[in-house]
């Protein structure tokens, strides 16, 4: 018994559909490092592409085949895939940036461990808030917001209309540089903290010039910045629910601008 084969026209719309969803999911922050196999990623995209197919083949258009044209199509589609997860992405980099700024003013300058998401050294703070941030993440089912941006996206952006020409880049500069002003926020509360802290054992040193300040200001600053981070969790978490949640209205306004 022979198996049907495939038309060549339904196969190429579903290599367009397979480029989208691939990228899309691939650029999960969850899923965008070491730590998941890629046979787990490329396993998940493939079984969503082939369960969203029969939905958005209608909007996909029938294109006579070329290898040319279909390369760069599917080139765009895997495109449009990364930046929308460079636009989530960007939020993990401010809180990791944040906890590497309050890392070092802590004195966790030398405790640095591997962190096998990004193959490279990082600060216990830094490791620490991007898992905080993945919970977080995960807790507010923003996962789902991909697979909902996948299916929208194709009313929204149909294969074939992206254009780099316009305001997108731009758009994405900026949330690149918003990127440390969030950084900052994170790390606000700490930083203020030792500040007031050294203010104080700089007068102390003043009024007890014996009194050995370097030796003292290490245990302090740990014991310090440990509290305001646990009195501050909240406020944290909700920065970053804030921040998840207008994922939603970027990811719009970036198929607007394309």
């Amino acid at each position: 018994m022979e198996l049907p084969l495939l038309p060549i026209d339904r196969l190429q719309s579903f290599l367009i559909c397979a480029a989208r969803v691939v990228s899309i999911i691939s650029s999960m922050p969850i899923f965008f490092s070491g730590q998941t196999p890629a046979t787990v990623r490329t396993g998940l995209a493939l079984v969503l592409s082939v369960m969203l197919f029969p939905i958005l083949e209608p909007q996909i258009p029938v294109l006579a085949f070329d290898p040319i044209n279909l390369a760069l199509l599917v080139g765009k589609e895997a495109l449009l895939g990364f930046m929308l997860g460079l636009i989530a992405r960007l939020i993990f980099t401010a809180a990791e940036f944040g906890g590497t700024v309050v890392g070092y003013q802590m004195g966790f300058a030398a405790a640095n461990v591997f962190d096998p998401q990004n193959q490279r050294q990082t600060s216990l703070m830094s490791q620490f808030q991007n898992v905080f941030a993945i919970l977080i993440f995960l807790a507010l089912n923003i996962h789902h917001l991909f697979i909902q941006a996948i299916v929208e996206s194709y009313s929204l952006l149909p294969p074939g209309h992206l254009n780099l020409g316009g305001e997108a880049v731009p758009f994405l500069m900026k949330m690149a540089g918003n990127m440390f002003l969030l950084g900052v926020k994170f790390s606000a509360p700490v930083l203020v903290v030792l500040l007031l802290s050294s203010m104080v054992l700089g007068l102390m040193a003043r009024v007890f010039p014996q009194l050995n300040v370097f030796m003292l200001s290490f245990p302090l600053n740990i014991g310090l910045s440990f509290l305001v981070i646990g009195l501050t969790l909240n406020l944290f978490a909700a920065l970053l629910a804030q921040e998840f949640n207008a994922l939603g209205q970027h990811f719009v306004h970036l198929f607007q601008l394309l």
